[in-house]
């Protein structure tokens, strides 16, 4: 063996060493965190991984494994797909053209996108930019039966016009309805008045001036992670024993375009979050927009546009977004204007929520970080 190899095992040797003592001391320091966490992964799949803290600090929990048939710890670092966490940073672009005077929320999303949204179903002016963020709009949920490109991609035009050969949830105003076609509606606004594609938006608007160095907008056609990434299972009982299947690159990513195609890493996503509640992101106007909610049926939370907010047990709210994608990941970021923040994903798609939901277990991490 030559001496370069020696000298590379050896490093490799000394960071396992200080990193597992380290995350059996994080383990042991939040043990009751660490065992709703096991409960939750052993009805969610494979691996479960948790970051929390506060403005003094962070802390990592690993339960299960990141990939099957080896024994690798869930990190802060793995980038994985957010799912409808995309949802978050969609609004905010819309947000900051609202900052720029480039948007009315107020208006209607014919305005801006002139006989898109207008069929025997749909209104494009009696449907606002609002009513489009927070869901009340009425619009259809999924772009149902939409066609792909020859590369097995999906254009934005493409889902929109799927969408909406859909019937509507609701009249304009009426109820509330998650939506990812409002999400791809909020896209062509974006790129109708940048000039730019919806990623080259959320990357030069947010992801570069944030330095989200983990955190990308894929290309269509690319199904590829950043390494190191947590891959994405689907699975189900085969008598006594459970079967995992990879899924993480069974569907382009472009079929959740601005609605759910983000890739990022928990460590990111709570970058993300904290600055666009610290008011880093869009103006204080804009953000009091977001956190203008209306009751929803989503994971027990309030929506505003693109933000979700929960009361805690502990007392006090937090704000973040939620995701479930079916290659494989579900996921869910809260932070609080206080600096306290959790993050979990699973590498698994929670079809249905576990007995001990994602809820709970941030609520629990949240509200230790407010007693300790």
């Amino acid at each position: 063996m030559t001496g370069k190899c020696m000298r590379w095992l050896a490093a490799v040797a000394l960071a396992i060493a200080v990193v597992l003592p380290a995350a059996r001391a994080q383990a042991q320091d939040h043990a009751d965190i660490q065992a709703l966490l096991d409960q939750y992964r052993s009805q969610a799949g494979p691996g479960a991984g948790l970051y929390a803290g506060d403005v003094t600090g962070s802390w990592t929990l690993s339960s299960g494994t990141a990939t099957i048939f080896q024994n690798r710890a869930l990190t802060a670092d793995d980038h994985f797909r957010i799912a409808s966490q995309t949802k978050t940073f969609t609004a905010a672009v819309v947000l900051q053209l609202v900052d720029e005077g480039l948007v009315d929320l107020g208006a209607p999303i014919g305005r801006y996108l002139p006989g898109v949204v207008d069929n025997a179903d749909y209104d494009g002016d009696a449907i606002s930019v609002r009513q489009i963020l927070r869901h009340t709009s009425g619009i259809a949920r999924d772009a149902v039966g939409a066609t792909a490109e020859p590369d097995g991609s999906y254009t934005l035009q493409e889902l929109v016009r799927a969408g909406l050969a859909q019937p509507p949830q609701f009249a304009p105003g009426t109820g509330w309805g998650y939506s990812n076609v409002n999400y791809f509606l909020a896209g062509l606004l974006i790129e109708e008045l940048t000039g730019q594609t919806v990623g080259e938006a959320i990357t030069g608007r947010i992801i570069e001036p944030l330095g989200l160095t983990g955190t990308s907008y894929p290309v269509p056609d690319d199904g590829t992670l950043p390494s190191p990434y947590l891959p994405g299972y689907s699975g189900g009982r085969l008598g006594p024993f459970f079967l995992w299947i990879d899924v993480t690159s069974n569907q382009d990513m472009s079929v959740y375009g601005p609605a759910g195609a983000m890739t990022s890493t928990l460590r990111d996503i709570v970058a993300f979050d904290r600055a666009l509640l610290a008011g880093e992101v869009v103006s204080p106007a804009s953000l009091a927009e977001m956190r203008t909610t209306v009751p929803s049926t989503a994971y027990g939370a309030d929506y505003g546009l693109g933000f979700m907010r929960w009361e805690l047990s502990c007392g006090g709210e937090a704000w973040g977004h939620a995701g479930n994608i079916p290659t494989g990941t579900s996921s869910i970021t809260m932070v609080t204007e206080d600096g306290r923040f959790a993050s979990m994903v699973t590498n698994a798609w929670a079809s249905s929520e576990p007995t001990l939901s994602r809820v709970d277990l941030l609520d629990a991490a949240l509200c230790e970080e407010a007693a300790s």
